[in-house]
């Protein structure tokens, strides 16, 4: 009884909006031709006169005209929906069907002139209008489908626009920001599949071992069977897998340029070949390297670091890789503070702020060089508006990540860290190792994603402090706290030591064989 209810409830309403095309077809068949005839042809002299005869016309024949219709149109399988009409014949259905409701009226009105009497300009008119709006109505939805399906067919079964994003591989998730996306990732529904070498140990994704829906992978995302691996039944990556900071990429150029371009190409290109929809990746505003100007996504970029460089080459590789089905995203981050589950003490609020509890000094260098912060917490949040953005609005942008308001100059940050350590001193010096200077607009993030970050510079320095207070941090410099000390451990270069090394050493002994046979045949 509910399914038949639905079912007449729905014809009605067809019933209804087929009744008022008719009558307001005939309308303005009755409008154009009073206009016609009073303002045109002045046929009609007395035009009030005219109008009354012509609303009287209206009265008197588009109840007959409306019973007319639903009749015809029921007939010809409008409401019980007959092949014919469902078919791609529908069109031709509908032509066939109003022209029956108009011969019908005309052949009425020729046989009851007397009772029925319609010009036959108003007809043709009528006739032409109820064609166009049954054919818009009726066709657009079919119309719309047909595009629809034909885009499908031409971008493939992994258009954009039909998958949703519910299983994330995340590259790099045991690190600083990764450790804070994974609880947001997991809260939100989503499966977690985590790609991480664990250099900085397993503890800042402890809490989550074990959970349903996080898969951990323990490898170097170098390792491509391992990428291939990872990669199957994922929707979407988030690489954020790399030498992060100038200081530690200076250690090995070749190993960083490996890690932080080379793998990235190699990872797109797996996730392109497995139609994995969506690719986010974590670059900087380093990339902005040093300038006095307001700088947005479109402004040049000066990179004046390996590690910058490294970012901006990862970004091209990347945009030029985009297509209607494998899109790419790049995030570059503001200078990062706050806690997450892998703590860092080589940023320099993290930093300055462990300064000022633990040594009571605040030592800034180069103080009117400006920076744009963000929180941790807040980078993982922007992660996370990406993944939920409609592919549209995403797909091949770039985006600042962060708030204009947390634009300060060092000398700012010390002093902002002095008035919540006040036994602290601040110390001012310069050097020339550090040159970079750049206030970043994050407009674009917040006009098209409405991200706005939760934290601001003084509640993520008020966390650091609280930490050492209650003991959660005992000493800053620990090497596990900074990834240059990291990487300068003997055990690192075991792990991470250069894996193209073999074609080097194969390209040396084919030239050194080369040579030998040169000096054998001499």
């Amino acid at each position: 009884m509910k399914r038949s209810w639905r079912v007449s409830g729905d014809v009605l309403l067809r019933m209804l909006a087929d009744a008022a095309i008719v009558n307001l077809s005939f309308a303005i068949a009755l409008v154009s031709h009073y206009i016609w005839v009073v303002g045109i042809t002045g046929t009609a002299s007395d035009a009030p006169a005219a109008f009354r005869q012509y609303l009287n016309l209206f009265a008197q024949n588009s109840w007959l005209l409306t019973l007319t219709a639903l009749i015809v149109f029921h007939l010809f399988g409008y409401y019980g929906y007959g092949r014919p009409y469902q078919g791609r014949y529908k069109a031709i259905v509908i032509l066939q069907a109003v022209a029956v409701v108009y011969l019908v009226i005309g052949f009425l009105a020729y046989l009851m002139s007397y009772q029925v009497s319609i010009p036959r300009a108003v007809l043709l008119l009528s006739w032409a209008v109820t064609v166009a709006l049954q054919l818009t109505s009726r066709l657009s939805s079919a119309i719309w489908k047909a595009l629809a399906s034909a885009e499908r067919r031409y971008f493939g079964v992994h258009s954009l626009t039909d998958r949703s994003v519910r299983n994330v591989l995340v590259i790099g998730g045991a690190g600083y920001i990764g450790s804070a996306l994974l609880p947001k990732l997991l809260e939100g529904g989503y499966y977690v599949r985590l790609l991480d070498l664990f250099l900085y140990g397993t503890e800042p994704i402890k809490p989550y071992e074990g959970h349903p829906r996080l898969e951990i992978v323990k490898a170097d995302f170098r390792q491509v069977d391992k990428v291939v691996e990872s990669m199957r039944g994922m929707d979407a990556v988030v690489h954020l897998g790399a030498i992060v900071g100038d200081p530690a990429c200076t250690l090995d150029e070749e190993l960083t340029i490996e890690v932080n371009l080379i793998a990235t190409r190699t990872i797109a290109e797996v996730a392109k070949g497995y139609g994995i929809s969506r690719f986010i990746f974590a670059s900087t505003c380093s990339v902005y390297g040093a300038s006095d100007e307001l700088l947005d996504e479109r402004s040049a970029l000066n990179p004046i670091s390996l590690y910058a460089r490294s970012k901006i080459a990862s970004e091209r590789v990347l945009l030029n890789m985009a297509s209607p089905r494998f899109a790419p995203i790049i995030l570059r981050f503001g200078t990062i503070y706050g806690l997450s589950g892998r703590i860092r003490f080589d940023l320099v609020v993290n930093l300055l702020t462990a300064k000022a509890v633990v040594d009571n000094k605040i030592t800034i260098f180069n103080g009117d060089q400006w920076r744009p912060f963000l929180h941790v917490d807040d980078a993982a949040s922007g992660i996370l508006k990406v993944l939920e953005a409609p592919t549209a609005l995403v797909n091949g942008q770039i985006f600042n990540v962060g708030s204009d308001e947390q634009n300060y100059t060092l000398k700012q940050v010390g002093e902002l860290i002095r008035q919540l350590v006040p036994t602290a001193e601040v110390i001012e010096m310069k050097t020339s190792e550090d040159r970079r200077n750049y206030r970043v607009s994050f407009a674009k993030m917040r006009r098209v994603l409405g991200f706005r970050p939760r934290w601001t510079l003084e509640a993520g320095v008020r966390q650091i402090i609280e930490a050492f207070n209650s003991g959660a941090i005992q000493d800053y410099r620990e090497a596990r706290y900074s990834n240059y000390k990291l990487l300068s451990e003997e055990w690192v270069p075991y792990h991470l030591q250069p894996q193209n090394g073999w074609a080097y050493a194969l390209i040396s002994e084919t030239e050194r064989g080369r040579l030998l046979e040169q000096h054998e045949r001499e």
